[in-house]
């Protein structure tokens, strides 16, 4: 994967995906620490592992999970109904930061909490009917450094991309690139300690309300 050029704005770097976009700050002025950051939202959200249904059998996700948003919103992921807890003033804080970098709304974000190497997410895109035809996600990346990688959802021809994710790294995902790749963070055969992943996304209410 080749990067293009780098923006005049924060340091940041457009990457090349065909049929996405994707945009990478490597190390955006969140006004707090990466390192104290990490601590405040290990400690103060309020983790929990889900069940996730898989080919008619429950297993537990392999990761913990905190959903946060605004009053009234709904979504659902990976199968389960989420109602969102409000707003603390770590994730609010980091809501105006990443809203300013990406130029972009969100009303909601979900945190997953990768405990070591042997924790993952699979092979997926956020293209839930609530989020719109071309959703605009931030991702945060706290902790230990992992892999991200991506697939296209069409073309054979195209290899996947592994992109690693360094604390403090902010990747934004918008126009097709839901439509046309997928990704996951898959587990390691290195040990490494825990990562904090923020996802923040805009759920639009009347979609929901359709659903």
């Amino acid at each position: 994967m080749s990067a293009g050029d780098l923006f005049a704005k924060e340091g940041a770097q457009s990457l090349d995906l065909p049929g996405g976009e994707l945009v990478l700050y490597r190390s955006p002025d969140l006004g707090v620490p990466g390192d104290v950051l990490f601590d405040r939202l290990q400690r103060e959200l309020h983790w929990r592992q889900e069940p996730i249904q898989l080919f008619g059998k429950r297993y537990m996700q392999p990761r913990l999970l905190a959903w946060y948003g605004d009053d009234g919103l709904s979504y659902r992921y990976s199968g389960i109904d989420h109602e969102p807890l409000p707003w603390t003033a770590t994730l609010a804080t980091l809501r105006e930061h990443v809203q300013t970098l990406s130029g972009v709304r969100f009303n909601s974000v979900l945190a997953n909490q990768y405990r070591d190497h042997r924790d993952s997410m699979g092979l997926h895109a956020d293209d839930e009917p609530e989020l719109g035809p071309k959703p605009v996600i931030a991702s945060l990346s706290l902790g230990e450094e992992r892999v991200f990688r991506l697939k296209h959802r069409h073309r054979k021809d195209l290899k996947p991309v592994r992109l690693p994710l360094a604390p403090g790294s902010l990747l934004i995902m918008r126009g097709d690139t839901q439509q046309n790749w997928r990704h996951e963070v898959p587990k390691q055969a290195r040990p490494c300690g825990a990562r904090i992943n923020l996802t923040f996304r805009y759920v639009h209410p009347e979609l929901v309300r359709r659903q």
